[in-house]
């Protein structure tokens, strides 16, 4: 009978670091980092996304944010009633180097380009219709990246559902 060359502590140490070395190969192998997160709070209830359309270092045409503010792939969806407190956040690296992020709600801007990370809207009714009919059940909710020179770089995509 042989000896074995290794113990089984030592087979394990091996699999482990062989396993940790082939999962940093793939993410290196990916090249592309994930994009920032955008996040929406209503009450104790959160939602983040990464962006659903980026142009990488490359801005976005008027043609392809339009298509990304009404063809939604997806979107993570948070519950709101009326009168709750909207909040909405982003990463700083959303607003490095001069970049600017605004809030759109069914195609709408409803806040101006905005360096913070942070918006807070107490006591918000984003379902109010004017007296115009019946509130809708569910509404679009993008944030875009603006670039220091006005153009889009980035979209993320929720839907507000109304409790």
């Amino acid at each position: 009978m042989t000896a074995p060359l290794f113990s089984g502590r030592a087979r394990r140490s091996v699999a482990a670091l062989g396993a940790v070395s082939a999962g940093f190969l793939l993410l290196s192998a990916c090249g592309e980092k994930p994009t920032p997160l955008a996040t929406v709070t209503v009450g104790t209830s959160s939602v983040s996304a990464e962006a659903s359309c980026h142009g990488g270092k490359e801005p976005l045409s008027m043609e392809r944010v339009q298509e990304c503010l009404t063809n939604l792939k997806d979107p993570k969806t948070i519950e709101y009633a009326r009168g709750d407190t909207l909040r909405l956040g982003v990463e700083p690296e959303v607003v490095e180097d001069g970049k600017r992020w605004s809030a759109v709600l069914d195609g709408q801007p409803i806040t101006e380009p905005s360096s913070n990370t942070y918006r807070s809207f107490p006591g918000a009714d984003v379902f109010a219709t004017g007296g115009q009919g019946e509130a809708p059940s569910s509404k679009k909710l993008a944030f875009l990246q603006i670039a220091e020179d006005g153009q889009p770089l980035a979209v993320w995509s929720f839907n507000l559902k109304l409790k």
